[in-house]
């Protein structure tokens, strides 16, 4: 495998007498990514600065990866947004709109989004901020993208046939790794981009245990898609509240959102951002009351405002990146 990435890195380097500037850029392939190799592989073939992820892999604030184990049949209970229509979390609700009133009303203008939706889903999302996460984003996708990597991968048919083989099992298996990989190999590639973009430390950027960030809990890729200014300062940051509010608004325009449109609609345009059908109910329980002001029925839970990890925007729900990151054992069921 190292000897592939040598390869791959030779075609980056002139032709001739390497300089040693030259001989330094193959060196990533040379340290102890302490397993990450089958990552670090992927990202200098797809034409990731080598030295970029020499540091970024050999940092301390990356944990060795030791392996990911991954549940076949994810689910999501609705428990965890039960506590998002009590009676104290629509207060909170209701102050996060009011906080940022001028934001959402000018997000509701540019985009036909209402300020009700938007606000809903930051306050779901992060408490209107007050929690976006303090993991490294980077981290927390790479292990979720090294699912298929080959030697977990065994692990994990391995484990999941145990009671006896089945090729039916053994197939399912793979079907998911390869899923994974394929949702969360191309958030890595993209943290590599937005570093590039805000020329910052790829490790600096926090977030969710299932590598969201932000206000509104935006993977990277829908950072580069669908982030918007709303302050007008030439930069997007999903920490500042106005870019926060003019991407969510962004994001639910880009795939279907527009004034007038039926409930069932809106339920498939809010299903891109997070396919459950308990977080799409709470959002727009949620919007209702912060619209017509009504007192909310009491819930069996508490109102606490905490950042739920368990989406992945754009993506079909899967439940293994916050199940994982809450365990002490290194799992994604």
């Amino acid at each position: 495998m190292r000897a592939t990435a040598l390869a791959v890195l030779a075609v980056l380097v002139p032709i001739g007498e390497p300089s040693a500037h030259a001989q330094r850029d193959t060196e990533p392939l040379a340290a102890n990514y302490r397993g990450w190799d089958y990552i670090v592989e992927k990202l200098v073939a797809d034409g990731v600065d080598p030295r970029q992820v020499r540091r970024a892999f050999t940092d301390p604030r990356i944990e060795p990866f030791t392996g990911l184990q991954f549940s076949l049949y994810p689910r999501e209970s609705s428990a965890l947004y039960r506590g998002f229509t009590s009676p104290s979390s629509v207060a909170l609700a209701r102050r996060c709109k009011a906080s940022h009133e001028r934001a959402l009303r000018e997000a509701e203008e540019r985009f036909g989004v209402p300020a009700s939706v938007v606000g809903s889903i930051i306050h779901v999302e992060s408490g209107c901020g007050r929690n976006t996460g303090k993991e490294v984003v980077l981290f927390r996708l790479a292990r979720l993208a090294m699912a298929n990597e080959p030697a977990n991968l065994r692990d994990n048919i391995t484990r999941h046939t145990e009671t006896g083989y089945d090729p039916a099992i053994e197939e399912r298996t793979r079907e998911r790794g390869r899923y994974l990989e394929n949702t969360f190999y191309p958030e890595v590639l993209a943290t590599f981009q937005v570093s590039d973009r805000l020329d910052m430390d790829p490790l600096a950027l926090r977030g969710s245990g299932s590598g969201a960030f932000g206000m509104p809990q935006f993977l990277p890729r829908s950072y580069l898609s669908y982030g918007a200014d709303g302050n007008g300062d030439g930069r997007v940051s999903l920490y500042d509240a106005n870019d926060a509010i003019f991407s969510c608004a962004n994001y639910l325009a880009s795939h279907g959102w527009r004034p007038g449109i039926s409930r069932a609609e809106k339920r498939r345009v809010i299903w891109h951002y997070n396919r459950s059908d308990a977080y799409i109910d709470t959002v727009l329980a949620l919007a209702d009351r912060l619209d017509d002001g009504a007192a909310p029925a009491a819930a069996a839970t508490g109102g606490k405002a905490t950042q739920v990890q368990r989406k992945v925007k754009g993506k079909a729900n899967a439940r293994a990146p916050s199940t994982a990151t809450r365990r002490t054992k290194k799992s994604a069921n």
